[in-house]
């Protein structure tokens, strides 16, 4: 599959919970309206840098931390924190509604799984990947995750497959309206629901964490398509028929498409 550049948190986001921040806008994207004469003239009004535009809240649950880690994590799938730009954590609060320090704690947890780096008295800066990166990662996940699955399709009941019908459909779901964040966490689900049944708790949190960092954008790369997105989904649900039937020609030879093509 080619790799997504969207996300998805077992499911299509849900909106905006209405107050869930002091003047916090109710979209879960950054306005398209907001130009940089008003991001620029708010931004100096209380001191801030001003290095890009920072994205709009989204969703928040749990901790405060958590809630905005969830949201930039979103922002970085769907492009919206843009590669080779830097963001000030005073900004994105303000953005957000909360104060800089768990915007901070956030970024610094985005800096350790290689996301952003930081830079010293300015903020946060998106990293720059190119194919060969994305390329490394596939061939990574594909050593991880193909033998595995493979392994899967000749011990698992048909029936234990059938309970994963819902996740496959919600990648479905995702891809037909085009969010590309969404599609992503759905996607990561699917997986992870898969791996989990090879009864490793450390191989799920490898594989995740690679397959997390497969979807960050490449640098001025182009936008994932819904036909892309479509696409995809249709080889998990393609997938998932094969691991019910017990068809282990057809699951080997799309588990390996899967990778090879550099899909998610």
């Amino acid at each position: 599959m080619r790799p997504e550049q969207g996300g998805a948190r077992g499911g299509v986001r849900p909106s905006y919970a209405p107050g869930a921040y002091a003047g916090a806008p109710a979209a879960g994207r950054v306005p398209e309206q907001m130009g940089p004469d008003r991001s620029r003239e708010g931004a100096s009004a209380r001191g801030e840098h001003t290095h890009s535009e920072p994205p709009a809240p989204r969703v928040v649950r749990h901790s405060v931390r958590g809630q905005i880690l969830e949201a930039l994590r979103a922002a970085l799938v769907d492009g919206e924190l843009i590669p080779g730009q830097v963001y000030s954590a005073p900004a994105l609060g303000a953005r957000f509604g909360v104060s800089a320090t768990p915007v901070r704690e956030a970024m610094q947890q985005l800096a350790v799984e290689g996301a952003v780096e930081v830079v010293p008295n300015r903020g946060f800066r998106v990293s720059e990947r190119g194919p060969r990166e994305l390329a490394e990662l596939a061939e990574v996940r594909a050593l991880i995750e193909v033998p595995v699955m493979l392994r899967l399709a000749r011990t698992v009941p048909a029936e234990r497959w059938g309970a994963l019908r819902p996740l496959a459909d919600a990648t479905v779901a995702a891809a037909a309206v085009g969010d590309r964040a969404s599609y992503a966490e759905c996607d990561r689900a699917f997986h992870r629901a898969v791996l989990t049944l090879a009864g490793n708790e450390q191989l799920v949190a490898v594989a995740d964490e690679l397959h997390r960092r497969s979807q960050w954008p490449l640098v001025a790369g182009p936008a994932t398509r819904r036909a892309d997105l479509l696409a995809d989904a249709a080889e998990h649900t393609a997938l998932l028929d094969a691991l019910i039937a017990q068809d282990l020609a057809v699951v080997q030879a799309l588990v390996r498409e899967h990778f090879t093509g550099a899909d998610g």
